[in-house]
């Protein structure tokens, strides 16, 4: 059997939050979640995610200031993270991954997919494209 995946959703809408935490819980997914980037701070290293769904627009500190300050320190540096946003327009995807997102989800989500974009997203970003 194979250990539950573990994803931090760092969202401040609540109904995304619930909505992700719906879906992929019915998936096997442990899920826990944080409404800002002071929050998901606090939460990951009790929780440690395998996989942290970010959300770009947060107040505060957006989610891609976020990742950058996770991706520099060692201790997160590992830890897969999707961009999930409603703001794809051209040039997004780019900004995304140079800001250490390793892959991206938009809103609204596809419910009959999302568990599996997220899974392909964490294989990844973790064993590289399939040859």
């Amino acid at each position: 059997m194979t250990k539950a995946l573990r994803l931090l959703v760092v969202d401040d809408h609540p109904l995304d939050i619930e909505l992700v935490r719906f879906v992929l819980e019915a998936d096997g997914f442990v899920v826990e979640s944080a409404v800002d980037a002071l929050q998901a701070l606090d939460r990951i290293p009790g929780f440690a995610p395998d996989l942290i769904l970010m959300d770009v627009q947060l107040p505060g500190m957006d989610g891609l200031e976020l990742t950058r300050r996770l991706k520099a320190d060692p201790a997160t540096r590992a830890i897969v993270i999707v961009a999930f946003t409603a703001y794809a327009m051209k040039g997004d995807a780019e900004r995304m991954r140079a800001a250490g997102c390793d892959g991206y989800v938009s809103k609204p989500i596809e419910v009959a997919r999302f568990a599996a974009q997220l899974r392909e997203a964490l294989a990844l970003a973790r064993d590289g494209p399939a040859r």
